[in-house]
């Protein structure tokens, strides 16, 4: 049996956990979700007579009555449930053959294999959540990290969602009293004051460039902040990759030029995920291979978040890399456990043996100190999503306009216009305002079962 994407009468069912723990959990959502469940399942009472947010002991069993599993059954009526709808959820014994055989017996009984994140998109079709923050719950599984985990949390609990919906009712009500003028025009009357609309306008302008200057944060957050290792060959940037991720995932050698290619490794520190990128050196060659790995150093530099630009201690010069002014550069002096060198050489550097470890918790600190996330602890709201950021960008600039056009002292129903055109482009990150195709892309990034 198929369906529709949009389709929220059929009663899905899917895994909603991973496969290969102590336990599985099988989902069913939908108006027959409850008749399913009590035809394979046996316990004190039928959970068609049950009340909702209860727990049930009692046995899966075959056609033949012979037993699957003993199982723990939650029941969830309707609209009281995740999706609004009626939901079983069945906690098994972690084997993949009892999953499998449960789902392919509520599918004999009428339910339909779940589409990926179909539980939450039905989540967002009943009105239970927003659309910004059924991503979030995507992040929120996605996240890797304490800050990229606090950014989905604070999302999926609507502090960003309450934001928009306090601009976009200030909007609302700006276009309402635009709007009743236009009833009047024949008297002259105004309704919306021009200089509180400027100031009102301005103000939501300030408030989107706030969110809008969040987003680099937020991307780090969410994907991980690029660090680059550069440096001419043999200073021990493969050593220092190795060491800062605690493997030996590059490959060391005293041989000139053994690094052709970009190598890439994740940690975290202090809550935040660094993917460092190992490159090959920078020198002039011959060689057409170290070559195309030397010019895949440039790319990553100018990629990367951070330059971490290496040199040996026995001759502690940094020549000139071109890098913009929203990259972090931190020079760093290695093989100091070799060579000599006074503190007062480079005194801005971070002086370490990648080596023996020395100075690598100082180097970790310097890296920690480029990602400011201060205004997370504070709860101020990070924009991650690049589908958020565009639709900021876009009611930012019919914001601008509707601006133009009251300097420009333009008709109310002109105005009026624009400014419903900034309400449709916030509309978009909430959903109040989109397609069928824009809640496919989304929700089909999610697992199943979610």
């Amino acid at each position: 049996m198929s369906h529709h994407y949009l389709d929220t009468d059929t009663t899905i069912v899917a895994p909603a956990t991973a496969i290969g723990g102590a336990v599985i959990v099988v989902r069913l959502c939908g108006s027959q979700a409850i008749a399913i469940a009590d035809s394979m399942f046996r316990g004190k009472q039928p959970l068609a007579q049950a009340k909702g947010y209860t727990l049930h002991y009692g046995e899966l069993f075959y056609n033949d009555g012979n037993i699957i599993d003993d199982v723990v059954v939650a029941l969830f009526r309707a609209p009281h449930s995740y999706t609004g709808d009626d939901t079983i959820e069945i906690t098994l014994h972690g084997s993949e053959y009892i999953a499998s055989e449960v789902i392919r017996l509520a599918i004999e009984r009428g339910a339909t294999m779940a589409t990926p994140g179909e539980f939450t998109r039905r989540a967002f079709l009943a009105g239970k959540m927003d659309l910004s923050r059924a991503e979030a719950v995507a992040d929120i599984i996605a996240s890797d990290s304490r800050w990229s985990h606090n950014v989905a949390t604070t999302q999926m609990r609507g502090g960003y969602s309450d934001k928009l919906t306090t601009l976009r009712s200030e909007l609302l009500r700006l276009c309402s009293l635009l709007e009743l003028e236009l009833d009047f025009s024949e008297e002259d009357v105004e309704f919306a004051d021009r200089t509180q609309l400027v100031a009102i306008l301005k103000n939501i302008d300030r408030e989107i460039s706030t969110l809008k200057s969040s987003f680099a944060l937020g991307q780090a957050l969410k994907n991980g902040v690029t660090v680059a290792i550069v440096g001419e060959p043999n200073v021990g940037k493969s050593t220092l990759l190795n060491t800062l991720i605690g493997d030996d995932r590059a490959m060391v050698s005293n041989i000139a030029g053994t690094t052709r290619d970009t190598i890439e490794a994740t940690t975290t520190i202090d809550g935040v995920r660094y993917r460092f990128v190992d490159t090959a050196g920078l020198r002039t060659t011959d060689d057409s291979l170290e070559q195309m790995g030397i010019d895949r150093t440039y790319r990553a530099i100018e990629k990367a978040n951070i330059i971490l630009h290496l040199v040996s201690a026995d001759n502690p010069e940094f020549p000139t890399i071109d890098i913009t002014d929203s990259q972090h550069y931190i020079k760093v002096i290695n093989k100091i456990d070799n060579f000599t060198l006074s503190k007062d050489i480079c005194k801005d550097a971070v002086h370490i043996s990648a080596k023996q470890e020395i100075g690598i918790d100082e180097l970790r600190q310097r890296i920690r100190q480029t990602t400011d996330t201060s205004q997370l602890s504070s709860g101020s709201i990070v924009v991650s999503n690049m589908r958020h950021y565009a639709a900021l960008n876009s009611a930012q600039e019919s914001l601008h306009i509707a601006l133009t056009a009251l300097d420009n002292n333009t008709p109310s129903d002109l105005v009026s216009s624009d400014i419903r055109r900034i309400l449709h482009h916030l509309g978009e990150i909430t959903g109040e305002i989109t397609s069928d195709d824009i809640l496919h892309n989304i929700f089909s990034n999610f697992c199943i079962g979610k």
